[in-house]
């Protein structure tokens, strides 16, 4: 009787873990539509994805300021935008950390990492923390590539930006220009998904 009973709780346990925590993987997946939105930019405009007309697509890249990964990403995102913004595919970046919990988050500073380091694309303030968990993202840097179709914009690829993110020199596979690369050339995109390395979201 007594195994009895500790059976029954370990699955009434169970069932109410189910339904209070959040199941591994949520948000979207590859073949997802993923919704717009709009966010301000650190020069405190508000940006949608409708807003690029011309895109084809997007490469979206949840960051932030304090992150030694973000940190060590920023060039490297930098030069994704420089390589693919005309070509259809500008970076979105978006800042989803809680300022209250992680202050060097802030928009103030969001704005002022923006200007020292020259980001030539916009940085968003995912303000109330209401987007990066529509997308799952758990991690900064964490990419989402987005391909403009009929249906809207669909997700192609979520990941890292490559498999080396302390030397750049070292890298072996280019996940996001990989994935661009075969967008533009309208074939299939080789990786669709990869463990993002980087702190995880502050909420």
């Amino acid at each position: 009787m007594k195994t009895i009973k500790i059976a029954a709780f370990v699955i009434l346990i169970g069932l109410m873990s189910a339904f209070t925590y959040e199941k591994p993987g949520s948000g979207y997946q590859v073949g997802d539509i993923a919704t717009d939105f709009s966010l301000k930019n650190v020069n405190s405009k508000n940006v949608s994805l409708s807003d690029f007309k011309d895109a084809k697509g997007f490469i979206v890249v949840f960051t932030c300021n304090h992150c030694p990964y973000a940190k060590a990403y920023e060039d490297r995102i930098m030069a994704l935008d420089k390589k693919y913004k005309n070509l259809g595919y500008p970076v979105i970046a978006i800042n989803p950390n809680n300022p209250a919990v992680q202050s060097e988050d802030s928009f103030d500073l969001m704005q002022k990492r923006a200007k020292e380091k020259g980001f030539t694309f916009p940085y968003l303030f995912d303000e109330g923390q209401k987007i990066y968990p529509q997308y799952g993202a758990t991690k900064t840097p964490h990419v989402y590539v987005l391909q403009k179709t009929k249906a809207g914009n669909q997700v192609k690829y979520i990941g890292a930006i490559d498999d080396n993110y302390s030397d750049e020199s070292a890298v072996k596979t280019r996940y996001v220009e990989n994935a661009v690369n075969a967008l533009l050339k309208n074939e299939d995109v080789p990786v669709k998904m990869t463990k993002a390395i980087g702190c995880s979201i502050k909420a």
